[in-house]
């Protein structure tokens, strides 16, 4: 049992807690780790609220979320490996709008800023685009590449890996500096989303 009671000298603004924030983080924190129950208990001025955060099929559950409302294009992609030690856990899925939609996690935490996890992981999904692009004749020999922006227009896309003795940067840890996570997430991302596209070539397709 862990209590904490922050002191008004020091939170000089407020020392009350909003429990919309603290839900959130702890529904985000169920996403994550599906095999989690966490209750939430708010008793003040005579509440007695209780809600239970567990979600079983993680990811692919807050994508679902994270995308209610809009129009898909494709299923849910999903995958999950290790590579180097580090445990790589991804699901995406594209809806029909512009803008890319990516967050992060190392270790629970959320990398806001993104980091080297985010930056392998669109380095290698932007080489496995244009080659599929090239191989279904979409881009001709002439035509330049895609860029990264081109792929991802319209992903929902959540990543978050297991990894021994991250290095962030600054002291709010939003952003993931380790080197080798960006080398991890890339091997798997190669190798699983080529064994999924191979198998699935409509969904290629929808996302060209």
């Amino acid at each position: 049992k862990i209590s904490f009671l922050p002191d008004p000298e020091i939170f000089e603004q407020t020392t009350r807690f909003s429990s919309t924030d603290v839900k959130n983080r702890l529904h985000e924190t169920a996403y994550l780790n599906p095999d989690l129950t966490i209750p939430f208990r708010d008793f003040r001025d005579g509440r007695s609220e209780e809600t239970i955060f567990h979600e079983p099929e993680g990811l692919r559950a807050y994508i679902t979320a994270l995308n209610r409302g809009q129009e898909t294009v494709t299923p849910l992609i999903y995958f999950k490996d290790t590579s180097g030690g580090t445990e790589v856990e991804c699901c995406f899925q594209y809806v029909d709008a512009f803008e890319e939609n990516i967050h992060g996690f190392c270790n629970n935490i959320f990398t806001q800023e993104g980091g080297t996890h985010i930056t392998g992981f669109k380095a290698r999904y932007t080489q496995l685009i244009n080659t599929y692009a090239r191989q279904l004749g979409i881009l001709k020999e002439k035509d330049t590449n895609f860029t990264g922006a081109d792929t991802r227009n319209g992903m929902t896309c959540v990543i978050a890996i297991k990894f021994r003795d991250p290095i962030f940067e600054g002291q709010t840890k939003t952003k993931l500096a380790s080197a080798e996570a960006s080398v991890d997430v890339a091997a798997v991302t190669g190798e699983k989303l080529e064994h999924y596209f191979d198998r699935n070539v409509e969904t290629i397709k929808s996302i060209l």
